[in-house]
């Protein structure tokens, strides 16, 4: 086999299972960062800007980096490896030139479009804060974009590896500057922590997709594949978008139920009950999407849905069992992880106040995940605009009418509520997917 040969896969379970403690090991520090930010900088109006110029840059950075995501790019290069591998350097040099050129220049687009809304919405000290935020976080949308794209490929080749390696320099990286700069610049630290960061795991990313045999042919030229990535993904970033508009919302809402640092809460409270999706996105669903559009291109579209019903039960077996298991823990587990340093007790007991509600919707959207890969690796991406209007379409109504009733929490079951009524349409629209597959073939 020579370098850039695809290894034989192995089973889905299998490459899950020995990707979890890979996972745990090396991606550990994403999973503390929270802890250690709530540590070094607590609750204040400062981390509240912060949190919703982060939420900003993610919706708006939708645009770049959820082009390669776990996205369209996976069948593709399963449809190439297929029928015509020689092109694979050509396309994926097409499409990583076309990130950096186009991709840099929506980044600074966006970065000037930020300052225009900060300035409105920001003054005095806090506008401050947010205008030492732009760049940094300007410069991560195009390092991210980068890091994303390597990690799509290398997936779509069946090497996982590099991606919890990458993704651990990048957090090393992020605290080192995190710690150096936290007496100079404050919360804008995290940013530039975080910009540092994600170079620094693209450039490795780089380095092991070389030695892997996996080189782009850098050119602006755009064949047929790059063309038809363009349309799949045209709806995916749309929906991406549209979906990543919720943090904003909830920032904005969070401001309106007058907690302070209720932004901040919010964020924190919800990045400890996401840990186990966190995990299931970065072990089971890469190798999920791999298999199924390795299916679907070699015309054995007749195993995706027994694959995705033992996926979905799985999955939502086991986030069940979780959740119980951290309602029951909530207390205790909050305040080891946030009652440190600047977080004040009054913060943590609001944080377990809120936790429950986060914790509703852990199986949805985990089985809102599965579902999600599997229209992707059908090449049904033209699905994904429309889901994203209805993702946010409900966000915003049950924001609105759960802030009423139970104040900050209802932002949390807000959340959870979309992610069940998200879950049940897409697999409504995978069977209608499937079924016509099934009658063409």
């Amino acid at each position: 086999m020579t370098a850039a040969e695809t290894p034989k896969p192995r089973s889905i379970l299998s490459t899950t299972l020995l990707l979890l403690p890979v996972q745990i090991v090396f991606r550990a520090g994403e999973a503390l960062l929270p802890l250690i930010l709530a540590f070094w900088f607590g609750r204040s109006d400062d981390t509240d800007v912060y949190q919703f110029a982060w939420a900003v840059f993610t919706f708006a950075g939708s645009l770049i980096f959820s082009a390669y995501q776990d996205s369209a790019l996976i069948p593709i290069l399963a449809d190439l490896r297929a029928k015509d591998r020689a092109l694979i350097p050509t396309v994926t040099g097409s499409l990583l030139l076309h990130t950096l050129v186009f991709g840099g220049a929506l980044a600074v687009a966006i970065g000037g479009g930020a300052l225009g809304w900060f300035s409105v919405r920001f003054a005095g000290a806090e506008m401050h804060v947010a205008l030492g935020l732009v760049v940094p976080f300007t410069v991560y949308l195009v390092a991210l974009s980068v890091k994303t794209f390597f990690v799509a490929w290398l997936n779509a080749e069946h090497r996982y590896l590099p991606y919890p390696i990458a993704s651990a320099l990048g957090v090393v990286t992020m605290l080192v500057v995190v710690y150096l700069g936290k007496e100079r610049y404050g919360i804008v630290s995290v940013a530039l922590g975080q910009m540092l960061g994600e170079i620094a795991a693209a450039l490795l990313l780089l380095v092991l997709a070389r030695g892997a045999g996996l080189i782009p042919e850098l050119t602006l030229a755009r064949p047929e594949p790059v063309r038809r990535f363009a349309r799949l993904i045209a709806a995916e970033v749309g929906g991406g978008a549209v979906t990543r508009v919720n943090p904003v919302i909830d920032q904005l809402m969070a401001g309106l139920s007058l907690v302070v640092g209720g932004g901040t809460l919010l964020r924190l409270s919800n990045d400890v009950a996401s840990v186990p999706t966190s995990l299931l996105q970065a072990t089971l669903l890469p190798v999920l999407l791999s298999h199924l559009s390795d299916h679907f291109a070699g015309g054995r579209a007749a195993l995706v849905r027994p694959i995705v019903r033992r996926a979905l039960a799985a999955v939502v077996s086991i986030l069940l069992a979780v959740s119980l298991l951290l309602y029951v823990l909530r207390g205790p587990l909050l305040r080891l992880v946030y009652l440190h340093g600047k977080m004040d007790p009054a913060g943590v007991e609001r944080m377990i106040a809120i936790f429950p509600y986060h914790l509703l919707g852990l199986a949805p959207f985990g089985a809102l995940l599965v579902l999600a890969r599997a229209h992707v690796a059908l090449k049904n991406s033209g699905i994904m605009l429309s889901m994203g209007i209805l993702n946010a379409g409900l966000n915003a109504f049950f924001n609105v009418v759960l802030l009423r009733l139970i104040g900050l929490e209802g932002i949390a079951l807000s959340t959870s509520c979309v992610y069940l009524g998200v879950a049940i349409v897409f697999w409504i629209r995978l069977q209608r997917k499937l079924a016509a597959e099934e009658a063409a073939a």
